[in-house]
């Protein structure tokens, strides 16, 4: 079983977006870092909502102020709600449980600290308002109404040239670093990782080999175990390591007494004991007896 278990240390040296993080409580984990990939694509389906929800603002402001005959008020109510979309988006989200906007929740990522103090409010707001040099300045300079033609059209050519490096510079800089850091990210603390989905794990005795008839056991042979034995075949049935199974199996027909041989259906072998091991402990406890492994006499 060892052999076939990873360490978050060792899987580290196997896989390169793989990083220790350890927390409050002491747990070492392992966390995958989010792909520069899915990191923009967040972003533009963030961006994609922050839109859509202007668009309907514009309409809903639009329409407010012509029954009341106000505009100028409608308009200056939506150039505030702009300002806060755009300011507040990603620090609302990403300060909530999920640390994680819209976009980022729909793709399976999320923010975190790369230290063990969790993730704090200051960290969120250092990084979120570092995107506005990174990201929002060079874009409103690139498409905020600038001219290329007249008596200014060198400074205007020039500062649209300067704009242009500046976007590139600081969206290429996660590509630039092996932590996929954000300048954002870099002065804050943080970094994105994956946060996939949990799933549940499948019953190990619903599958059809435990519920062959293939083998069959005494109340003796299943007697030979007890809870802590289980846990451990479950774990081995789990990963499913051929050379463990085959080891386990062979270990447990000596230790019950099984006398054909179990070399080429380790897996069949080790399922239906698991179930039927299972089935008997269940039953127990049903009638107030506890094993709680095989040294346990009852």
């Amino acid at each position: 079983m060892s052999a076939a278990y990873q360490s978050p240390a060792a899987a580290a040296q196997v896989n390169r977006t793989v990083r220790r993080l350890v927390t409050p409580e002491g747990v070492d984990l392992g966390v995958r870092l989010a792909d520069v990939s899915q990191r923009f694509g967040a972003l533009c389906l963030d961006i994609l909502i922050m839109t859509v929800t202007l668009i309907i603002g514009a309409i809903v402001f639009s329409i407010a102020g012509a029954q009341v005959g106000g505009l100028e008020g409608a308009a200056v109510t939506l150039m505030l709600f702009a300002f806060l979309i755009r300011n507040f988006y990603f620090m609302l989200f990403e300060m909530g449980p999920k640390a994680a906007t819209p976009g980022k929740r729909i793709l399976g990522i999320r923010v975190a600290s790369r230290n063990s103090a969790g993730l704090s409010a200051s960290a969120v707001f250092a990084r979120n308002a570092l995107r506005e040099i990174e990201l929002f300045i060079p874009i409103q300079v690139l498409f905020g109404g600038g001219t290329l033609t007249g008596q200014n059209s060198t400074v205007d050519g020039w500062i649209w040239i300067a704009a242009i490096v500046w976007l590139a510079i600081f969206s290429l800089f996660p590509l630039l670093n092996k932590d996929r850091l954000r300048i954002g990210d870099l002065v804050a603390g943080t970094w994105v990782v994956r946060a996939p989905k949990p799933v549940l794990l499948p019953d190990m005795s619903a599958t059809r080999e435990a519920a062959s008839g293939q083998f069959t056991f005494t109340p003796d042979q299943l007697n030979a175990y007890g809870i802590a034995e289980l846990h451990v075949l479950e774990d081995v049935l789990r990963v499913r390591d051929a050379d463990v199974m085959r080891e386990v199996a062979e270990r447990i027909a000596i230790k019950i007494g099984w006398a054909n041989s179990t070399a080429a259906t380790a897996e069949s072998f080790l399922r239906a004991y698991y179930a039927q091991l299972r089935g008997r402990l269940e039953s127990g406890l049903l009638m107030g007896k506890r094993r709680a492994d095989k040294h346990d006499l009852g």
